[in-house]
């Protein structure tokens, strides 16, 4: 879910509301990742244990409820559903005081994910500051992945001393992607998970 809006608090008490009132009839659900960037934009990454519990919280009647949500958002909601999702733990997810989510598509989607896999378990010994992550495929290549980082200045000074064999395999993945990237920087992300 991603929108803009000039009023953020107005957008994380309407989240809110929702995991407080909402979520505990959402079957399947797992968590919310979400936040509003320096300049306004709006993105919330739903997890769900499944398809099929995606699908049905859909057509739950208290859904209408994100229209609460709308209403503080300056434009249209784009929504975009996920075929698949992949999770990476190195940490623990709720401690990130910093998450970038990365937008994108790439050209063949199965060697993206491996690729990304590897650069992962090496980032692990490298950059103690990467939680984790979860990437949402999206169909014909496009992915949206919330990186976790426990704070933004280690995540950055993470990136200027990354060493030559984890730079090899960030290149390696970077082939595969088509088109522009976007990076949408959650300074003050809010963290939402299922009891």
């Amino acid at each position: 879910m991603q929108g803009h809006t000039s009023d953020p608090t107005g957008v994380r008490q309407a989240m809110e509301r929702w995991a407080r009132d909402l979520s505990p009839g959402a079957v399947g659900w797992v968590g919310i990742t979400a936040g509003v960037t320096h300049d306004g934009e709006f993105i919330a990454v739903l997890q769900f244990d499944s398809e099929e519990a995606a699908r049905a919280n859909s057509d739950r009647r208290e859904q209408d409820r994100w229209a609460d949500l709308c209403a503080v958002l300056d434009r249209e909601v784009t929504v975009r559903n996920g075929m698949r999702t992949e999770v990476f733990l190195a940490g623990d997810l709720g401690q990130a005081g910093f998450v970038q989510v990365v937008q994108g598509r790439v050209s063949d989607i199965d060697r993206a994910r491996e690729r990304m896999h590897a650069l992962q378990e090496a980032l692990k010994v490298h950059l103690p500051a990467l939680l984790g992550s979860v990437t949402v495929e999206l169909g014909a290549g496009r992915f949206t992945r919330a990186l976790y980082f426990s704070t933004e200045d280690e995540a950055r000074a993470g990136e200027i001393e990354m060493p030559p064999e984890i730079r090899s395999r960030d290149q390696e993945a970077r082939q595969l992607v088509v088109g522009p990237v976007e990076f949408l920087d959650l300074r003050e992300p809010w963290l939402y998970a299922a009891r």
